[in-house]
């Protein structure tokens, strides 16, 4: 692990557990805003592809309705998804619902800037296109990306390859300057409401 890899990650680890001890008790004002709006299990996991080429399980509040996707085939979610609770719809809007990927970090399974981890399932589709996808599988997926700034929620096939083009521009750009203006810039994105 070099210098700049280990100083990440030693940054990842820190303002992980900062932040699960500040967000701790939003945590339970959501937990308890699902539990009384729907039924269903409070944390949404499902299995992301991340460094390596290794899947995991990444986690969110759940927002959607249980048992969601048709037959088991993956689908993407749109702007007005009617399968949203209200409260998921709240907490998707304000970004709330990403809050249980800081405990992604704190494992390593994921880092707060990186590549946003995709399924297998839209990856192989990805891949038919664009084989460069495999390149991303050398830094760890973050919560927040430069593609994620500049490129918007990604719902279709030609936002994927544009997605694709932002990340390998950040893995071969990837800097603290970089880093610390993408986490600013979705700071201030959030808070003013913005949709990223």
């Amino acid at each position: 692990m070099s210098a700049v890899t280990m100083a990440k990650r030693l940054f990842d680890i820190s303002f992980s557990i900062i932040g699960l001890l500040i967000f701790s008790p939003l945590y339970l004002i959501i937990f308890l805003g699902i539990k009384l709006s729907c039924e269903g299990p409070v944390i949404f996991k499902q299995e992301r592809i991340g460094k390596n080429g290794k899947p995991f399980y990444i986690y969110k509040f759940r927002t959607m309705i249980v048992n969601n996707e048709l037959d088991g085939i993956p689908q993407l979610a749109e702007p007005n998804d009617q399968r949203l609770t209200k409260f998921g719809k709240f907490l998707r809007s304000h970004h709330l619902d990403e809050l249980p990927q800081l405990w992604n970090v704190l494992i390593g399974d994921m880092s707060f800037i990186g590549y946003r981890p995709e399924r297998k399932y839209f990856i192989d589709q990805i891949m038919e296109h664009d084989p460069r996808y495999v390149e991303l599988y050398q830094m760890r997926p973050g919560i927040t990306s430069y593609a994620t700034l500049y490129n918007g929620y990604t719902d279709t096939m030609e936002k994927m390859l544009r997605r694709l083009e932002l990340d390998l521009y950040y893995m071969e750009h990837q800097s603290w300057e970089l880093d610390l203006s993408i986490i600013f810039k979705t700071f201030t994105k959030i808070a003013f409401g913005k949709k990223i």
